[in-house]
């Protein structure tokens, strides 16, 4: 007999992560020629920050300079000012006398055409997943609540995701996936402040399996710290969730 497999909330946060980003980026990347076609016709090197930041940013919400350190924690606070600096002069961002910033005329441009791309595509790669898709989204839902309970400073900037309601689903479960992942971003960054490291430390220690124990340890708190939202589900439902996110192309 075989043994039963360990869909604890500590294990679970571990084995989702990884399924999570894959689904994430795949669906980041379905736009494929005619993404890169629409990044390159607005230019500047910010509108990435756009596309990092689209969910508050859609929404119309300002961002400090505390929140764009927190969300870019582990590049350089020049490198990110002088960005930011480059997409006010580009139209993209608009700055504050207080130093925050929100999407400029150019950027709400970028934005609304950015996801209604992303409406296309996803609609039609995710239509033969149309139940897996709205059944995650439901689930996410939950997972979503409950995370803000233990959520971080990187959190507390891209939730809630950006929801208008005519947003397809494909859209709905790229953006709700998108925040989640930074609920495991700020548990990570807390488990290694915790340890006594720094983020220069973090980008410096190897990757995957020559990861050392100072790492290994790292990763397992994080798991701790990452599993508090996934309590809000039956193992079964927890399993049913990582097979809908294999199901995804």
């Amino acid at each position: 007999m075989s043994e039963p497999v360990d869909l604890s909330p500590v294990r679970f946060a571990e084995l989702v992560a990884p399924a999570v980003s894959r689904t994430f980026v795949a669906g980041m990347r379905a736009g494929g020629t005619e993404g890169r076609d629409l990044v390159t016709s607005y230019g500047g090197a910010s509108v990435g920050y756009l596309i990092d930041l689209r969910n508050p940013l859609a929404a119309g919400r300002r961002l400090t300079p505390a929140d764009l350190a927190a969300v870019y924690r582990y590049r350089n606070p020049d490198e990110v000012r002088a960005t930011v600096r480059g997409g006010v002069a580009d139209g993209l961002l608009a700055e504050g006398p207080d130093g925050a910033v929100a999407a400029g005329d150019r950027g709400q441009e970028f934005l609304r055409d950015l996801f209604a791309l992303h409406g296309r595509v996803l609609t039609e790669r995710w239509r033969p997943q149309s139940w897996p898709v709205d059944r995650l989204n439901q689930v996410l839902t939950r997972v979503l609540a409950a995370a803000e309970e233990t959520a971080g400073a990187a959190w507390a900037v891209q939730a809630p995701p950006y929801e208008p309601a005519d947003a397809p689903p494909g859209v709905l479960l790229l953006n709700r996936l998108s925040t989640l992942r930074y609920h495991r971003a700020d548990a990570h960054a807390a488990a290694w402040q915790a340890a006594g490291l720094t983020a220069a430390e973090m980008v410096a220690m190897p990757w995957g399996t020559d990861w050392s124990p100072q790492r290994r340890a790292v990763e397992q708190a994080t798991n701790q710290r990452a599993a508090a939202p996934f309590a809000v589900l039956t193992a079964e439902e927890r399993l049913t969730l990582l097979a809908d996110l294999a199901a995804l192309p």
